[in-house]
C-alpha cells in the first residue's frame, strides 16, 4: 500500500509540475508551505483513485499558544505539522525581536530546537509559553518616566511685553499649564487672557490646558512675546466697563503708581461706585480689644473684597506671630511678613487684587513666611500698631512707618528674627509690580536662608553637645544604679550569710547543749572488775575513728544512743549498724536491754549518716 501511494504521488506530482524535479524530504530541504501543499494535493489525488478503500488522510490538528513576553501576551494558532521555528517567525513580527535572539520556554517535554515539529511533542490543544531574551539589554525607561521627569523640571519663560518693551523672567514647573502662564502674565501686564496675543508658542501648544512639559517649549529657557490683541472700535458700554474694571485700569505703561492719572482715569472714576460698595464695612474694627478677633474680621473682609486666593493671615497677636515664626527649631523658622492696609490709599485695590492675590505671591508667602496683617485706616488702630512697633522693633522703625504718607500705603514689612532682636529687612511700598515684589521677597529669603543655615549649624552643634552630655549623664546614672545595686546585693548577701551563721551557731550551741546534757545524764562507766555483767562496745565513726565504752548488760539501748549523741552523732541523723549479722540497731526498741538485743558481751558497731 505504501509503495503504491509513493508511486502514484510521484506520477501525479510529475504531471502537475510539468516534469520539474520534485523536491521532497529525500532530495533537499523544503519549506513548510510547500510540504503542506504537496501533502494536500497528493491526498486529494489518492482519494480520487482509491475510493473503494475509503482511505481519508487525517485533517491537520490546530494548536493554540499563549506566549508571554514581559508585559505582553501574543496568541498564536498553528497546525501541529508546523515547527518551533514557525512560532518564532510569527513572534518576530509581533514583538519586533529577531528570532535568533529568542529563547522559547515552557515546553513540557524539555528544551526543543527550531526544527522540532510540533506533532512530535504530543501537545494539548491549549499551551502556554514564554520568551526570554538574555542577549538583549533591558528596556529603557518608559515614556511615562520621561514625562514625569519633564513635569518635575523648572522652565524659565522669558516673556517680552510688546507695548512697553519690558522683559519678564518667570520660572514655572513642567506641570504648570499654559493657562496658568497666561494668568500670571495677566497679573504682570494687566492684559486679560482673552485679549492676549502671543508669539513664540510651539505649534504643538494647541490647548491652554496643556502642561509646559508636553507643549514643546524649549528647556530650560524659552522666549515668548505678548501684546494686547487689536480689537474693533469698542462700544460705549465696553469702554465704561473697561474703565470701571480694576484689572483693566491697572494696565499702565509705567511702574510709578503715585499719580492716579497713569491708570487712565481719575480717582473718582476709579474708586467710585465699586470702592464704596467694598467699603461698607471696615477691614478691622476700631479699638478692638482682642487682636485675634480683629484679624478674623480682617481676613473675612479681605476675602469678600478680593476673593479667596490671598495670603493666609496669622490669627493672633503680633507676639504670637513672633513666637510662631522665630522661636521654633531653626529648620522650622520662617520670615515674618507684616501687611499694613489702608483703605484711603489710591494704591490699595490695585496692590491687593493684582500683587497680593497673585498665585505666585500667595504660594511663595505660604511656603516661606508667616503673614500677619493690620489695618492702619483708623487712627486708633494706627496708634496701637505704632506702639507695638516701638516695643518690638524700636523707635527708628516706628518713626519710619509714622512718616509714610497715605498714598504710599499699603506697606509690606519683612521681619527676620535674630538671637537678641528682630530685624526689619525690607519695607515694600504699594507702588510696585508683581515681578519686583517677588524679587524683593526672594532677596529677603536669601538673607534669611544664609542666617538660617548658620542657626541650624549652631543648633545641631548644641544638640550634639547636649546629646553627648545626656549620654554621659545617662551612663553615669546607669553606673550609679549598677554600683548601688551591686552594693545592695553585697549587703543582702552579707546579711544572709550573717543570718545563716547565726542560725548555724545557734544550732551548734543547741546541739552542744544537748550533747552536754546527754553526756551528764549518762550513767557512770562500769569498771572492768565489776561483778555485774558488762558489755563492751566498740563504735566506728564515718571518719574512721573508734571510741569504746563499757555498759552494764542490763542497761537500756537508749543509753548507747545517748552516748553516741554525746559524741556528736545524734541518732536522728545517724544510724548505728551491727556487723554480724548486719542490722540497723537504731530500728530496735530503745527500751530493751543490751543483753536482749544481743549486744553482749562485746560488739563492734558502725555509724552511718542517714540519707
Amino acid at each position: 500500500f505504501l509503495c503504491l501511494y509513493i508511486l502514484f504521488f510521484i506520477c501525479v506530482s510529475s504531471s502537475e509540475y510539468g516534469g520539474e524535479t520534485l523536491q521532497g524530504p529525500a532530495y533537499g530541504p523544503t519549506s513548510h508551505s510547500t510540504a503542506a501543499s504537496s501533502a494536500s494535493s497528493s491526498s486529494s489525488a489518492f482519494r480520487h483513485v482509491v475510493p473503494s478503500r475509503q482511505i481519508v488522510e487525517r485533517q491537520p490538528r490546530m494548536l493554540d499558544f499563549r506566549v508571554e513576553y514581559r508585559d505582553r501576551n501574543v496568541d498564536v494558532v498553528l497546525e501541529d505539522s508546523s515547527t518551533v521555528g514557525d512560532i518564532k517567525h510569527i513572534l518576530e513580527n509581533e514583538l519586533q525581536i529577531p528570532a535568533s535572539k529568542m529563547l522559547l520556554k515552557g515546553w513540557k517535554t524539555g528544551d526543543v530546537d527550531d526544527s522540532t515539529v510540533l506533532k512530535t511533542l504530543h501537545l494539548p490543544k491549549n499551551n502556554s509559553l514564554y520568551v526570554l531574551t538574555p542577549d538583549l539589554p533591558p528596556p529603557s525607561s518608559s515614556h511615562s518616566g520621561a514625562l514625569q521627569e519633564s513635569l518635575n523640571q523648572n522652565y524659565m519663560l522669558i516673556i517680552t511685553h510688546r507695548e512697553v518693551q519690558r522683559e519678564y523672567n518667570l520660572n514655572f514647573s513642567g506641570s504648570s499649564t499654559i493657562q496658568e502662564v497666561k494668568r500670571n502674565v495677566y497679573d504682570l501686564t494687566s492684559i486679560p487672557v482673552r485679549h492676549q496675543q502671543w508669539e513664540g508658542w510651539p505649534p504643538s501648544a494647541t490647548d491652554d490646558s496643556m502642561t509646559l512639559a508636553v507643549s514643546g517649549v524649549n528647556f530650560p529657557c524659552h522666549r515668548l512675546t505678548v501684546g494686547r490683541r487689536s480689537s474693533p472700535v469698542q462700544t460705549r458700554e465696553q469702554s465704561e466697563e473697561q474703565c470701571t474694571d480694576v484689572h483693566m485700569v491697572s494696565d499702565s505703561d509705567g511702574d510709578d503708581f503715585e499719580d492716579a492719572t497713569e491708570f487712565g482715569v481719575d480717582d473718582g472714576e476709579m474708586f467710585g461706585v465699586a470702592s464704596s460698595a467694598l467699603r461698607k464695612s471696615p477691614m478691622m474694627p476700631e479699638n478692638a480689644e482682642n487682636e485675634g478677633d480683629a484679624l478674623l474680621q480682617f481676613t473675612a473682609e479681605f476675602s469678600s473684597r478680593y476673593g479667596d486666593c490671598h495670603p493666609v493671615y496669622f490669627i493672633g497677636s503680633l507676639e504670637a506671630a513672633f513666637q510662631e515664626a522665630f522661636y521654633g527649631k531653626a529648620r522650622d523658622r520662617k520670615l515674618l511678613a507684616i501687611y499694613l492696609h489702608h483703605d484711603e490709599s489710591v494704591l490699595t485695590n490695585v496692590f491687593c487684587s493684582q500683587m497680593l492675590c497673585a498665585e505666585s505671591i500667595v504660594s511663595y508667602l505660604s511656603q516661606n513666611f508667616i503673614t500677619w496683617a493690620w489695618d492702619m485706616t483708623k487712627e486708633a488702630n494706627r496708634a496701637r500698631f505704632l506702639t507695638m512697633c516701638t516695643r518690638h522693633f524700636g523707635s527708628v522703625v516706628a518713626q519710619t512707618i509714622r512718616t509714610q504718607k497715605t498714598d504710599q500705603f499699603p506697606l509690606f514689612l519683612i521681619i527676620m528674627g535674630k538671637r537678641s532682636s528682630n530685624e526689619v529687612l525690607n519695607v515694600i511700598q504699594g507702588n510696585t509690580t508683581v515681578d519686583e515684589l517677588m524679587m524683593r521677597l526672594m532677596a529677603a529669603m536669601e538673607i534669611f536662608s544664609a542666617q538660617q543655615q548658620e542657626d541650624i549649624k549652631d543648633e545641631d552643634e548644641r544638640e550634639a553637645r547636649e546629646n553627648v552630655k545626656r549620654e554621659q549623664d545617662e551612663a553615669y546614672r546607669i553606673s550609679l544604679e549598677a554600683d548601688r545595686a551591686k552594693r545592695e546585693a553585697q549587703e543582702r548577701e552579707m546579711a544572709e550569710q550573717f543570718r545563716l551563721e547565726q542560725i548555724r551557731k545557734e544550732q551548734e550551741e543547741e546541739r552542744e547543749a544537748i550533747r552536754l546534757s546527754l553526756e551528764q545524764s549518762l550513767p557512770p562507766e562500769p569498771k572492768e572488775e565489776s561483778t555485774e555483767s558488762v558489755s563492751k562496745l566498740r563504735i566506728r565513726t564515718p571518719s574512721g575513728e573508734f571510741f569504746e565504752r563499757r555498759f552494764l548488760a542490763s542497761s537500756k539501748l537508749q543509753v548507747v544512743f545517748d552516748f553516741v549523741a554525746s559524741k556528736g552523732y545524734p541518732w536522728e541523723e545517724y544510724k548505728l549498724l551491727g556487723t554480724f549479722p548486719r542490722r540497723d540497731v537504731t530500728q530496735l526498741d530503745p527500751n530493751k536491754s543490751l543483753l536482749e538485743v544481743k549486744l553482749y558481751p562485746q560488739e563492734t558497731l558502725f555509724l552511718e549518716a542517714k540519707e
